[in-house]
Protein backbone atom coordinates (compact mmCIF):
# COMPACT_ATOMS: atom_id res chain seq x y z
CA UNK A 1 0.00 0.00 0.00
CA UNK A 2 2.80 2.38 0.71
CA UNK A 3 4.44 1.90 -3.12
CA UNK A 4 0.87 2.72 -3.92
CA UNK A 5 1.12 6.09 -2.17
CA UNK A 6 3.98 6.58 -2.68
CA UNK A 7 3.31 6.28 -6.88
CA UNK A 8 0.37 8.61 -6.23
CA UNK A 9 2.71 11.18 -5.24
CA UNK A 10 5.08 11.08 -7.93
CA UNK A 11 1.83 11.45 -10.30
CA UNK A 12 0.52 14.56 -8.50
CA UNK A 13 4.36 16.19 -8.99
CA UNK A 14 4.06 15.22 -12.39
CA UNK A 15 0.95 16.84 -12.82
CA UNK A 16 2.59 20.00 -11.25
CA UNK A 17 5.42 20.09 -13.47
CA UNK A 18 3.14 19.84 -16.61
CA UNK A 19 1.19 22.67 -15.72
CA UNK A 20 4.20 24.99 -14.15
CA UNK A 21 6.00 23.99 -17.83
CA UNK A 22 2.39 24.80 -19.84
CA UNK A 23 2.79 28.56 -17.33
CA UNK A 24 6.30 28.88 -18.66
CA UNK A 25 5.60 28.36 -21.95
CA UNK A 26 2.69 31.11 -21.94
CA UNK A 27 5.14 33.67 -20.19
CA UNK A 28 7.71 33.23 -22.78
CA UNK A 29 5.67 33.12 -25.33
CA UNK A 30 4.62 36.75 -23.96
CA UNK A 31 7.86 37.82 -23.68
CA UNK A 32 8.32 36.96 -27.26
CA UNK A 33 5.67 39.41 -27.99
CA UNK A 34 6.82 41.97 -25.81
CA UNK A 35 10.14 41.96 -27.93
CA UNK A 36 8.51 41.96 -30.86
CA UNK A 37 6.24 44.74 -29.56
CA UNK A 38 9.43 46.75 -28.85
CA UNK A 39 10.91 45.80 -32.16
CA UNK A 40 8.04 47.53 -33.90
CA UNK A 41 7.54 50.24 -31.74
CA UNK A 42 11.20 51.01 -32.49
CA UNK A 43 10.44 51.23 -36.55
CA UNK A 44 7.66 53.18 -36.37
CA UNK A 45 9.54 55.72 -34.15
CA UNK A 46 12.44 55.52 -36.49
CA UNK A 47 10.02 56.47 -39.36
CA UNK A 48 8.08 59.17 -37.76
CA UNK A 49 11.56 60.89 -36.94
CA UNK A 50 11.95 60.55 -40.54
CA UNK A 51 8.90 61.51 -41.74
CA UNK A 52 8.97 64.76 -39.35
CA UNK A 53 12.34 65.63 -40.66
CA UNK A 54 11.50 66.13 -44.40
CA UNK A 55 7.98 67.16 -43.43
CA UNK A 56 7.88 70.46 -45.91
CA UNK A 57 5.27 72.50 -42.92
CA UNK A 58 6.80 71.02 -39.86
CA UNK A 59 10.02 69.60 -40.79
CA UNK A 60 13.91 70.40 -39.80
CA UNK A 61 14.62 74.78 -40.14
CA UNK A 62 10.99 75.14 -38.96
CA UNK A 63 10.21 76.82 -35.75
CA UNK A 64 7.54 73.81 -34.88
CA UNK A 65 10.43 71.34 -35.35
CA UNK A 66 11.31 71.37 -32.05
CA UNK A 67 8.45 71.23 -30.10
CA UNK A 68 6.96 68.22 -32.34
CA UNK A 69 10.53 66.31 -32.14
CA UNK A 70 9.92 66.55 -28.19
CA UNK A 71 6.71 65.57 -28.12
CA UNK A 72 7.54 62.65 -30.15
CA UNK A 73 10.13 61.73 -28.40
CA UNK A 74 8.28 61.82 -25.57
CA UNK A 75 5.62 59.40 -26.58
CA UNK A 76 8.43 56.70 -27.38
CA UNK A 77 9.42 57.27 -24.27
CA UNK A 78 6.55 56.54 -22.79
CA UNK A 79 5.67 53.81 -25.01
CA UNK A 80 9.20 51.97 -24.54
CA UNK A 81 8.81 52.49 -20.95
CA UNK A 82 5.51 50.31 -20.70
CA UNK A 83 6.93 47.81 -22.62
CA UNK A 84 9.84 47.71 -20.85
CA UNK A 85 8.10 47.38 -17.42
CA UNK A 86 5.59 44.46 -18.85
CA UNK A 87 9.08 43.18 -19.86
CA UNK A 88 10.10 43.03 -16.32
CA UNK A 89 6.69 41.87 -15.03
CA UNK A 90 7.51 38.53 -17.41
CA UNK A 91 11.03 38.11 -16.49
CA UNK A 92 9.61 37.76 -12.72
CA UNK A 93 7.27 35.76 -13.28
CA UNK A 94 9.02 33.09 -15.21
CA UNK A 95 12.02 33.55 -12.54
CA UNK A 96 9.34 32.28 -10.29
CA UNK A 97 7.86 29.30 -12.19
CA UNK A 98 11.28 28.03 -12.97
CA UNK A 99 11.74 28.51 -8.61
CA UNK A 100 8.52 26.47 -8.66
CA UNK A 101 9.48 24.36 -11.10
CA UNK A 102 12.65 23.08 -9.34
CA UNK A 103 11.37 22.89 -6.03
CA UNK A 104 9.13 20.25 -7.09
CA UNK A 105 11.53 18.45 -8.71
CA UNK A 106 13.65 18.21 -5.57
CA UNK A 107 10.34 16.95 -4.04
CA UNK A 108 9.83 14.38 -6.86
CA UNK A 109 13.42 12.95 -6.62
CA UNK A 110 13.23 12.85 -2.71
CA UNK A 111 9.88 10.46 -2.92
CA UNK A 112 11.76 8.78 -5.88
CA UNK A 113 14.02 7.78 -3.48
CA UNK A 114 11.83 6.84 -0.99
CA UNK A 115 9.82 4.58 -3.49
CA UNK A 116 12.80 3.27 -4.52
CA UNK A 117 13.73 2.34 -0.52
CA UNK A 118 9.80 1.19 -0.09
CA UNK A 119 10.75 -1.19 -3.19
CA UNK A 120 13.87 -3.12 -2.18
CA UNK A 121 12.63 -3.03 1.63
CA UNK A 122 9.45 -5.19 0.16
CA UNK A 123 11.55 -6.92 -2.03
CA UNK A 124 14.06 -8.02 0.75
CA UNK A 125 10.55 -9.20 3.00
CA UNK A 126 9.51 -11.11 0.70
CA UNK A 127 12.76 -12.40 0.07
CA UNK A 128 13.16 -13.72 3.44
CA UNK A 129 9.53 -14.85 4.27
CA UNK A 130 10.35 -16.65 1.37
CA UNK A 131 13.06 -18.94 1.92
CA UNK A 132 12.09 -19.82 5.61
Amino acid sequence: MAIANLQEKLLFYTQQKSAISMKLSDVQMKQLSASKQSATAQQEYNAKLSALYYDENYGYGTDEYSQLLLELQNDHEFELANINSWESQLDIEKENLETQLNEIQSYENTWQKLLLTAIKADFVYGGISGGK
